[in-house]
């Protein structure tokens, strides 16, 4: 495997991963742009609108036509979010020349394709398309319900809003239904293009050979634009409150939902993501095996990092006559690691789960995309073997002094309704 990123220009990064395995390319292209409630939806639905048609192709059924061709090619976009940051984006994966029939030369038809989408979008009038643009909303608002319906993760979102309230971190990727479902096609591509003239970019291009094309593409389209990009800020830390704050609301669900949010001064994060492994990231971590095996006071528990946000989030499903219960025995796990009641076991069984997790780094296009995109953010470009070699030089006192930075900072409880009737 080869890596090498070059920067195009100001704030545009082009980023090239070549692997001899794969029979596929792949290209992603990231806007990164400060989170924002009122910018959220709009630049949600203006990435949104490249992958349902472009000039070239003025239908979703045309663009669908044309990438089926393609020997079944792949285009679609996203939006996430990181920390203090909206990462919006579109990517595309189709069968390489050197595998289609006749020779066909699918790159160079996926690089004109993926140019169109991004560069020459369906626009009529100073607006998306009317038509193909409300099939991109619906697409949206769809999303924004299964969020809703999802109750675990909407939980996890209902508690990042309550543990980084006032701070950009607190809204959604897709922002509100209600924004979204305000948002007109003209709006759309007035978000788009502010995108294009302020958003960071980093574009991945992985493929079985190099192939400068899809990088002069690049260079090129964007060299004809005026941009004034602001750099974001990939890493901003959470406050800790000066008490712990607790929110709830109440749902026809069955199961309570419970995510408590630690928040932490620690700057070791390779210590942090041990002890968070260690503490409920695993089937044989303490959170698992006391609270949920042993004392079964709930369904499942399990810790996550927010590395952005510089805190530790615990999720559990759990009765509520059980909740006080839960809370103080996931307290008292976190005060066993404190103490330094760790087991040479759970230190060994924490690391070989992070190396399962960074070996499968290389198994797909994604998974180069996605671990060179986290060390872009990180400010380092390290492969997955360098990252494994820190992680093994933690030792016991780290882990336990990020546990001691950890303060509880905030509770936020999806409680069932059934139980006060």
């Amino acid at each position: 495997m080869r890596y090498n990123r070059t920067e195009i220009a100001r704030n545009i990064g082009f980023s090239s991963i070549i692997d001899e395995k794969f029979k596929t390319g792949s290209l992603t292209v990231r806007f990164m742009t400060r989170l924002s409630g009122e910018t959220a939806a709009a630049n949600a639905l203006g990435i949104g609108a490249l992958s349902s048609s472009s000039a070239d192709f003025p239908t979703l059924a045309k663009l669908n036509e044309k990438l089926s061709s393609l020997y079944g090619a792949g285009l679609s976009t996203f939006a996430r979010k990181r920390g203090d940051v909206q990462i919006l984006g579109l990517t595309a994966s189709w069968l390489t020349k050197k595998y289609a029939f006749d020779g066909e030369d699918v790159d160079r038809e996926m690089l004109s394709l993926i140019r169109g989408c991004i560069f020459s979008p369906n626009v009529k009038d100073g607006e998306f398309d009317a038509e193909s643009y409300a099939i991109t909303k619906k697409d949206l608002l769809d999303r924004i319900d299964a969020e809703l319906n999802n109750k675990r993760g909407y939980a996890l979102s209902r508690a990042s809003e309550v543990a980084f309230r006032g701070e950009p971190a607190e809204y959604s990727c897709y922002g509100s239904k209600e924004s979204a479902a305000a948002v007109d096609s003209a709006g759309a591509y007035s978000a788009y293009k502010e995108l294009l003239s302020d958003a960071q970019v980093e574009i991945f291009y992985i493929a079985p050979v190099e192939d400068p094309g899809f990088c002069d593409m690049f260079r090129e389209s964007f060299s004809g634009m005026s941009r004034t990009p602001s750099p974001v800020v990939f890493r901003t830390p959470s406050p800790l409150s000066s008490e712990v704050n607790t929110d709830s609301d109440e749902y026809d669900v069955r199961q309570c939902k419970m995510v408590m949010t630690f928040k932490t001064s620690s700057e070791d994060f390779f210590a942090v993501k041990m002890l968070s492994t260690i503490f409920g990231e695993t089937p044989v971590s303490k959170l698992f095996m006391n609270v949920r095996e042993k004392m079964s006071l709930c369904y499942y528990c399990a810790s996550r990092v927010v590395s952005a946000k510089g805190a530790i989030m615990v999720d559990s499903g759990v009765e509520r006559a059980n909740i006080e219960k839960a809370k103080a025995e996931i307290l008292g796990q976190l005060e066993e690691i404190k103490k330094g009641n760790i087991t040479d076991s759970e230190t060994e069984s924490a690391l070989l789960s992070i190396e399962n997790t960074v070996n499968q780094i290389g198994d797909t296009p994604a998974s180069y995309s996605g671990w060179y995109f986290e060390r872009f953010c990180e400010g380092n470009s390290r492969s997955p073997e360098e990252q494994l070699a820190l992680y093994r030089e933690v030792t016991k006192e780290r882990i336990i002094e990020a546990a001691k930075s950890l303060s509880l900072d905030s509770v936020y409880l999806m409680l069932d309704k059934e139980a006060d009737a």
